[in-house]
């Protein structure tokens, strides 16, 4: 419950200003385009268009940065798209607009809020891009992982010295003959031991 007061908290504000904005501007695009010929129910239509428009365009801007999909820049498909359909809500507003400056900016305000709260929204509603995890380093006392080349060297020492002291090496002789430490050593020597007992066979 707690949660979702704080989510309420933090993102109810920018519903609520996407809602009234949409509403707003959504009702200069309908009533533009009853002006023009578009009456009954496709004036609604050109304004749900328009609208709808905008907010795909917008979440498909967000999912090709998500995804690494689509054109990187400025000119990608989806912004294009976002361009028009700001380019004719803005028309629309300013088509119901008093011909004087106040009057222009008035009526644009619901579509650049409408636009902004949108915006704001899709840029919550992106995760993080998460950082990938650096791949897990090779232990250094794991002679198969570390260095494949070590361990065929190794059992060939192995074999060697089996062949020349009818015996299998030992840790400390492994040691001395590669120069590495006796954890890794020992590591060889029980990497390479079964291939020693099966030469002896």
């Amino acid at each position: 419950m707690r949660r979702f007061a704080c989510w309420l908290l933090d993102t109810g504000p920018v519903l609520v200003l996407a809602v009234i904005a949409g509403a707003g501007s959504f009702t200069h695009i309908r009533d533009t385009a009853a002006e023009h010929g578009q009456t009954g129910w496709m004036s609604w239509a050109v304004a749900v268009c328009i609208d709808l428009t905008c907010v795909m365009a917008a979440r498909e801007r967000q999912r090709d940065k998500k995804t690494g999909k689509g054109r990187r820049g400025p000119v990608s498909w989806p912004v294009v798209v976002l361009s028009g359909g700001i380019v004719l809500s803005l028309a629309a507003n300013l088509q119901q607009a008093a011909p004087t400056a106040w009057g222009w900016i008035t009526a644009a305000t619901p579509a650049g809020a409408f636009l902004l709260a949108v915006s704001m929204l899709e840029r919550r509603a992106s995760p993080a891009a998460e950082k990938p995890a650096a791949p897990e380093p090779a232990p250094a006392d794991d002679p198969i992982r570390a260095a494949p080349t070590l361990v065929d060297y190794a059992r060939r020492l192995a074999d060697e010295h089996r062949a020349k002291h009818g015996k299998p090496i030992t840790a400390d002789a492994l040691r001395a003959h590669l120069g590495v430490s006796d954890q890794l050593a020992s590591d060889l020597l029980s990497t390479v031991r079964p291939r020693g007992r099966e030469t002896t066979a």
